[in-house]
């Protein structure tokens, strides 16, 4: 298995820690990808590599009827655990276990660039009304705090981090332009060791072995505890949310 296919494949043994650590998605930017669609109606929406289900807890408590698609069994074992009134369903992007034009919005977050887009995208408009809505979604830190900025530096691990900027990569004959907006957003952290616990769930490193995760754990840990940001009580982590959205055209 290549570092691509097992970082993708690494989150299901930190399934529950996923679950309780990893931030959830801002209202604004839920909002803010269905107003193409030009109505506040409850709409038919499939969450795509839903994880433990951040972003179908939003989507359902906006009042959406929501399908989730995971294909990692422990991942939807959590979604399904945690989040009520989700239609859970294994599946992957390339192949999605869903009717054709049967919902009025994909979502995907922070996991679009695990997909195959060559086939994940032809995947994503059979299922989309026309007029519907793929919105992709990512989290991540503010780059404009120093202190995190540092904190990166600290945590960096063998493994670097992995993203792809889906402006190109959303482009397809059944989609329109692509448009972009950031949302401000925070998570909060009641300690140092909670910080950590939330980074520890990140693929880069998942995929690594003991000794370098607990080395980079160290450090991370007398870095928190060094700055007045973090080392006494609750603290938030300021992050941003970039989302994309691009609307699904009539052939």
């Amino acid at each position: 298995m290549d570092l691509h296919a097992r970082r993708a494949d690494s989150f299901g043994a930190q399934a529950e820690a996923y679950a309780e650590h990893r931030p959830d998605y801002p209202v604004a930017a839920i909002r803010w990808a269905l107003e193409p669609l030009g109505t506040s109606e409850r709409l038919d929406v499939l969450d795509l590599a839903a994880g433990t289900g951040k972003l179908a807890a939003g989507l359902v408590a906006e009042g959406h009827r929501v399908t989730a698609v995971e294909p990692n069994e422990q991942m939807l074992s959590e979604l399904v655990r945690r989040v009520h009134d989700v239609r859970a369903l294994p599946g992957h992007a390339e192949h999605i276990p869903v009717r054709d034009e049967s919902v009025d919005a994909v979502f995907v977050g922070t996991a679009y660039h695990w997909f195959d887009q060559e086939k994940a995208l032809p995947e994503i408009a059979r299922v989309l009304r026309p007029g519907g809505v793929l919105a992709a979604l990512w989290l991540s830190p503010d780059p404009d705090v120093e202190w995190y900025t540092e904190f990166e530096r600290v945590s960096a691990s063998s493994v670097e981090p992995q993203r792809n900027d889906p402006t190109g990569v959303m482009a397809h004959p059944s989609f329109g332009p692509v448009e972009e907006k950031t949302f401000p957003h925070v998570h909060r952290r009641d300690s140092p060791e909670a910080l950590i616990a939330t980074v520890n769930t990140h693929s880069r490193l998942l995929v690594i072995d003991d000794e370098e995760r607990a080395a980079i754990n160290d450090k991370m840990l007398a870095f928190l505890r060094s700055r007045p940001e973090t080392s006494n009580g609750p603290f938030d982590v300021s992050l941003r949310v970039e989302a994309f959205r691009v609307v699904r055209v009539s052939e």
